[in-house]
């Protein structure tokens, strides 16, 4: 029996921003492809709270072969906090419904400190989770079956009673290798779909079905 549900943040419920996206390769200079293969490349350890913004981008700088000022390393932190910060608002009215019907909830995210220091700052709703996992506190990340460990801990729940969604293939496998039950998320009509598929929370509301959307 499902008794959590818990929820990936970055592109579950919150989409990338693609002018922001577009904002960031502008600011650098490079080919969309150079862009991406290089934001990634040190990605983890500003996840993992190993860096900040500042040693992120400055590192990003060194590997480009690109120098940054420090307004433009500013300009780079702000724009990079606004890709990920623009939200899922059914899939966040979506986990709100489950939590107002009895289900626990969390977010289990690898995510950068600034991010989440907006996050804090801006979104009143993260109080209507029983549990928030960040990578750049615990110093571990997505697959690590330790983050996973960490959040049913903190939900008071086994793996067999957890449902989790995410973006990435990789986290979804590392989950279900855990114990937990998985599914990978793409949009909201195919979540549905799996759900049903799957006989998941068929005694509870379905995303995208008239949930009221969460302010901000």
């Amino acid at each position: 029996m499902i008794r959590a549900v818990i929820f990936d943040y970055g592109e579950v419920l919150c989409t990338q921003d693609r002018a922001a996206h577009r904002r960031l390769i502008a600011l650098t200079g490079l080919d969309p492809s150079a862009f991406d293969r290089l934001y990634w490349r040190d990605r983890n350890d500003y996840d993992l709270g190993r860096l900040d913004g500042r040693g992120y981008w400055a590192g990003f700088a060194r590997d480009a072969g690109l120098t940054f000022t420090p307004a433009q390393i500013d300009a780079l932190i702000e724009t990079d906090v606004l890709m990920w910060t623009s939200i899922n608002q059914p899939m966040l009215a979506w986990a709100i419904a489950l939590h107002d019907a009895g289900l626990r909830t969390a977010i289990l995210s690898n995510m950068g400190p600034e991010v989440l220091r907006t996050m804090r700052q801006d979104f009143a709703w993260l109080a209507h989770f029983d549990q928030l996992t960040w990578s750049c506190e615990l110093g571990i990340a997505k697959p690590n079956p330790a983050i996973y460990a960490f959040t049913c801990s903190g939900l008071g729940v086994q793996p067999g009673e957890a449902l989790f969604l995410d973006d990435r293939l990789e986290n979804i496998r590392a989950a279900e290798a855990f114990g937990l039950h998985a599914l990978q998320f793409t949009n909201v009509d195919q979540l549905r779909e799996d759900l049903a598929a799957r006989g998941l929370l068929q005694d509870y509301p379905h995303p995208g079905a008239n949930q009221v959307p969460a302010s901000a």
